[in-house]
């Protein structure tokens, strides 16, 4: 019940709606047993965008995030080196299923934070949403990046 208040409130915030009746590549859908989510992301989808993530930055909004793409389902491990906003780190398969959760990733750490082997997308939100939410993994995300056939795809307009 929780959740679903703070998502109301989150969804609102952001002058969401409740459908979430499309996808668009500045933003990110999530679902659950909990609820629904979205953030506004930046997307990292080349080696560079991807090396500097979200380093140097004193602050990111509640509502936004860093959504990096791979081409291919991969190992993944990431850290916090130079990054100054502690993290929740999403770890995503192919299919849009969330497959690990990673909770307040410690700033300027260089512990290797492991997510996977079929890993093809992560996001990066600020620490202790992943928890205010209830994410799980299970939880199915939306965004146009997640291709060819994923398991909550995005909707087109006619």
């Amino acid at each position: 019940m929780i959740s679903r208040v703070i998502y109301s409130l989150f969804a609102t915030a952001l002058g969401a709606s409740v459908a979430f009746a499309d996808c668009d590549p500045s933003r990110i859908d999530l679902r659950g047993d909990w609820g629904q989510a979205r953030f506004s992301v930046e997307v990292a989808d080349d080696p560079g965008e991807r090396s500097m993530g979200l380093m140097h930055r004193e602050s990111m909004a509640k509502s936004a995030g860093m959504l990096f793409v791979y081409e291919r389902p991969q190992r993944v491990a990431f850290w916090m080196r130079n990054t100054l906003i502690p993290l929740d780190m999403i770890f995503i398969d192919a299919d849009g299923v969330v497959t690990r959760i990673h909770e307040n990733a410690v700033p300027l750490d260089e512990t290797a934070i492991e997510g996977g082997d079929k890993v093809q997308y992560v996001l990066e939100i600020n620490a202790g949403l992943a928890a205010r939410f209830g994410l799980t993994p299970g939880s199915e995300v939306r965004h146009p990046a997640i291709a060819p056939e994923p398991i909550w795809a995005c909707e087109t307009q006619n």
